[in-house]
């Protein structure tokens, strides 16, 4: 396992990092799971033991069960509390009342609150935002998280699923009220799911924020385990069976798969782990986000630690995935080139050092 700074923060985390949207039982809008309180405590204590240092949850999975689930299994592994990273996020729908959603003041002072009493902590190390309200001013929301941290209820803020656009804005008006900066960004990113390269990867990277990546396999379209009918339509067991999220390519999706396989078969892992050690290798990647419902899963994905894709293997997978220039982007390109300031951007064809 190696070890990243979460952004311009201090903090180090693992390459990887626990995702436990599938901790819990309980009827959820959001995703229905059957993980039960041992086997959340088993996957936990397996990641502990690997080297994972970094568990994200958040308020909605399993309608607070999740952060539940997290509570006790961090008490039953014996691990103490200055050797883990605790994140969670706050803003999505916890009721039917016309506040039990979003990021104003009340909710995101109440839904704190009520985290912290779920997962049996005085604090979290990472409080992010789960999403974009248009309804409350951005000023508000932002607020409300720089008197979460001085509270002492939070040491550092994040975000996921905002526009590039509404980051820099928000960290412009951070910066001039002097409030507590966002030090990450949860995005989706994969091999054949690469939006945020347009306008989100050079964001984060002109301004320091470090990515966790969430859904690396696009939903199980890159699990290997499902086949692709002609019409695009997905057959197989898992969860993208029976939800068709996120939004992804099924056709390009299969290429990669096909691609993958091999090289899973060289490196003798499975075509998951290909496809997270992709994401590692990826300059801008400082965290993949990997959930589990059986220990062999996870075991399998850990294994992605270990793998050391060669340059060829990158420029495929790179190829199959890579995105054409969207204006503005290629008139920046040209007006680079004319002008003589035309850099070619750093490629690692191996993995970040610790």
């Amino acid at each position: 396992m190696r070890y990243n700074r979460l952004g311009n923060s201090g903090l180090v985390v693992s390459e990887l990092c626990l995702g436990t949207m599938t901790f819990g039982t309980a009827p959820s809008a959001f995703f229905q799971h059957d993980l039960d309180q041992a086997g959340s405590t088993a996957l936990l204590k397996q990641a502990l033991d690997a080297g994972v240092n970094f568990i994200d949850t958040a308020n909605v999975y399993s309608a607070g069960q999740s952060e539940e689930y997290v509570g006790v299994a961090l008490r039953n592994s014996g691990v103490a509390r200055d050797q883990v990273v605790i994140a969670t996020k706050g803003m999505g729908p916890m009721g039917e009342g016309p506040n039990d959603g979003g990021y104003s003041r009340y909710h995101m002072m109440n839904q704190i609150d009520a985290s912290l009493e779920r997962l049996q902590l005085d604090h979290v190390d990472l409080y992010q935002i789960h999403g974009w309200d248009p309804n409350t001013p951005m000023e508000e929301g932002l607020r409300a998280m720089e008197d979460i941290v001085r509270s002492g209820r939070a040491r550092y803020i994040g975000v996921s699923n905002w526009a590039a656009w509404q980051i820099a804005k928000a960290l412009g008006i951070a910066e001039r009220r002097g409030w507590d900066k966002f030090v990450s960004n949860q995005a989706l990113y994969a091999v054949t799911g690469r939006e945020l390269e347009r306008e989100l990867v050079p964001m984060m990277q002109s301004e320091g924020l470090g990515l966790m990546v969430w859904s690396p396999l696009l939903g199980g379209l890159l699990s290997g385990k499902y086949d692709f009918d002609a019409e695009g339509d997905v057959s197989g067991e898992g969860r993208r069976a029976k939800i068709d999220f996120p939004k992804g390519d099924k056709g390009l999706a299969a290429k990669a798969v096909e691609v993958m396989r091999p090289m899973a078969q060289r490196h003798e892992v499975t075509v998951p782990a290909i496809a997270l050690a992709w994401l590692l290798h990826q300059p801008v990647t400082t965290s993949v986000i990997v959930g589990a419902k059986r220990k062999e899963q996870l075991a399998q994905n850990l294994a992605a630690t270990d793998i050391e894709l060669s340059s060829e293997e990158l420029a495929e997978l790179d190829a199959i995935g890579r995105l054409d220039d969207e204006y503005p982007a290629w008139a920046l390109k040209s007006q680079e080139t004319r002008h003589g300031f035309r850099v070619s951007p750093r490629r690692d064809s191996g993995r970040k050092p610790s």
